[in-house]
């Protein structure tokens, strides 16, 4: 991201930044900044000094940069002064989200119900504010993206911006954000009635406000939660500021959402109802969705049904992970209360996750977070891809290491979400089948995909499905999957992929094996192993036949004609047949998957241009997401065509 406050200043070899600059707040501070910047620039040296920079870092607002390790922050607003005061700034232009929102299916406006996932912990504003990243071990991260409509960042904070880190692998994962605008207590009265009690022009300067800033940080809109008994007067022009919010999201922000807290009734006064009913249903018609508080029993999931009628996915039942009031279920009994919000086909909040973390311990937290939301799988919807290409190194965006090309390059603890590639499903079958993060080895960034199972007993092989689809198949995919066996057995098995695709009347397979399923209407494709590159695509294939560090690199095609594809599994199978159950585990270390067309078109009218990503990126040749992130590409029609759909792929 080109950053216009940014200084170009060296002194020998070193490289000044303003990001790795201290805050400095007093003149006689200020002074000895400059004059030691002065004096290890002599006059003859080929990069001058622009002293507006540097005036312009020192009276940079310390809220961009942490006291502690003058890294650059993520921050968040803590008055009506502020907001009102806000304004586009240079010096913060790293807070701004690098990821456009991934398309998927089926889209956010469809009726089936949803669940929004809201991340409260610890006040917020963790080791996640730190724009380029901490050394930080055992940090929390979220991966299960796959079964999330919503994400909301939740803090106590008045205007909660979400750190950028979950703004870019949210958006990567195509799953939307919003932030949490919040009054609480006798300050949250005052401030209420400051800008609703104020007259139309006070909340629409608000709502003005508020849209600006998800703009301006390129996220997607609101949550509002206002914990404070009304006036007469301010709850007067409740419903007003939320029309006019809505609105205002609506025309700053593609697919901008506006969501209402279940905690004021009509009259003004704080009483959670737990359901939708005639006491708060005028805030509900007021924007796009209501989070309804978490002490429900079912007979308010029933009215709530009733009332909604064909909204009723636009109502987010809560449900506190720990389990605080009189409640359903929570912990390890979430499931429970997901039961119940699905059986009356309403939208499900899950609020503070972060209980597996909090409650549980660190140490464990993987383990701990895959049962989780395995036990919640039945009752959360996946969500599938719709756009070509695929590129990802499936890494969480932590690790104990940083990995590339499969070495170990530098053995430390880092986090940093905005590093986090596409996620998988992660599917799990008890006592047969798991998925996971791998922190011990990876291709690339700090961790692989462990896919652990066993086959069972008169069985060829088992299919672990990685990724759902919903598109139309190009003529012909190309597909690459970087793998590694594990254990003393590795070589009794083999790896491939497997394309199920839809329509299995109207799709025809070439050169490959076509296995028809009789139970349900899509055909299975088993990829044929390229072992020499076509010439079209030898820049693309010149790794195809060999890997580096124990890691084995293979390439795919796949012709279909009039095929939607459907899913993308990884399948293994025994070299020999056998009546016993055997186990296997095996780390996926990258997958790529492209329209052949697409991406020999893109090289023939750039043969000398690296593949940009869909989020910005610039790839290297270690693999996706392995490369430096360069600044956005312009915006256009040209954003839309080849650049985007070659996304993560590297030259070869």
């Amino acid at each position: 991201m080109n950053q216009p406050w940014s200084l170009s200043l060296r002194a020998g070899s070193r490289r000044f930044h303003p990001q790795r600059l201290p805050w400095i707040s007093c003149a006689e501070k200020e002074r000895k900044f400059i004059a030691a910047i002065i004096l290890s620039h002599p006059p003859t040296h080929p990069d001058p000094i622009d002293p507006s920079s540097i005036l312009r870092l020192i009276a940079s607002p310390a809220r961009y940069f942490d006291t502690g390790t003058t890294e650059p922050i993520s921050f968040f607003l803590s008055s009506l002064e502020e907001l009102l005061a806000w304004q586009p700034n240079s010096d913060d232009d790293f807070n701004i989200c690098a990821v456009p929102l991934a398309q998927r299916q089926p889209p956010l406006h469809s009726r089936r119900p949803r669940t929004l996932l809201c991340h409260d912990m610890r006040g917020g504003y963790l080791e996640d504010r730190f724009i380029q990243g901490s050394a930080t071990r055992n940090p929390y991260v979220f991966y299960h993206w796959r079964y999330i409509d919503i994400f909301v960042y939740f803090s106590h904070h008045t205007i909660t911006i979400p750190p950028v880190c979950w703004t870019n692998a949210a958006h990567r994962n195509g799953v939307p954000v919003l932030g949490t605008f919040i009054t609480e207590w006798m300050d949250g009265e005052k401030l209420c009635e400051a800008f609703l009690a104020g007259g139309e022009e006070a909340y629409r300067a608000v709502s003005h406000q508020l849209a600006r800033i998800a703009q301006h940080y390129r996220f997607d809109g609101w949550l509002i939660n206002m914990e404070n008994a009304l006036s007469v007067a301010a709850v007067g022009n409740l419903s007003p500021f939320l029309r006019h919010l809505t609105a205002q999201v609506h025309g700053a922000v593609p697919g901008g959402l506006v969501i209402w807290y279940d905690s004021i009734l009509e009259s003004g006064t704080l009483r959670w109802q737990n359901e939708l009913n005639e006491q708060n249903r005028v805030f509900f018609d007021a924007c796009d969705g209501l989070f309804v508080n978490y002490n429900w029993k079912e007979e308010h999931l029933e009215r709530t049904r009733e009332l909604a009628g064909q909204r009723h996915a636009d109502v987010y039942i809560g449900v506190d992970v720990f389990a605080r009031g009189d409640v359903v279920g929570g912990g390890f009994d979430t499931n429970k209360s997901l039961s119940l919000i699905r059986k009356y086909d309403l939208s499900a909040a899950i609020f503070a996750p972060g209980w597996v973390y909090e409650h549980l311990g660190e140490e464990n937290f993987l383990q701990n977070e895959n049962k989780f939301w395995g036990l919640l799988e039945d009752y959360l919807p996946t969500h599938s891809i719709c756009m070509l290409p695929l590129a990802t190194s499936f890494s969480v965006g932590m690790g104990t290491g940083m990995f590339l090309a499969g070495k170990e390059e530098e053995a430390r603890p880092w986090y940093n979400l905005s590093a986090q590639e596409i996620q998988p499903l992660y599917p799990e079958r008890r006592g047969q089948l798991s998925t996971s993060c791998c922190l011990q080895d990876a291709w690339c960034g700090g961790s692989s995909l462990r896919v652990q199972g066993t086959i069972p007993p008169g069985e060829e092989r088992v299919a672990i499905r990685l990724f759902s689809f919903q598109m139309h198949a190009p003529p012909k995919l190309f597909l690459n999957l970087l793998y590694k066996m594990e254990g003393p057995h590795g070589d009794d098995f083999t790896v491939a992929l497997e394309l199920t695709t839809w329509h299995s009347s109207r799709c025809h397979g070439s050169t490959v094996t076509v296995l028809p399923n009789e139970d349900e209407p899509h055909s299975r494709h088993h990829p044929r192993l390229l072992p020499a590159p076509p010439p079209a695509l030898s820049r693309l294939l010149a790794a195809c036949s060999h890997g580096a560090q124990g890691w084995t690199s293979r390439c795919y095609e796949q012709e279909l004609r009039g095929c939607s594809l459907r899913d993308l599994s990884l399948l293994v199978s025994r070299q020999q047949a056998s009546p016993q159950e055997t186990s296997f585990s095996c780390l996926l270390g990258e997958l790529r998957v492209g329209a052949v067309h697409i991406l020999t078109a893109w090289w023939a009218a750039n043969p000398a241009t690296a593949m940009p990503g869909a989020d910005g990126a610039t790839f290297s040749s270690t693999g996706a997401g392995c490369g430096q992130r360069g600044s956005l590409p312009t915006a256009g029609a040209e954003r839309d065509s080849l650049p985007a759909l070659v996304a993560g792929w590297p030259q070869r």
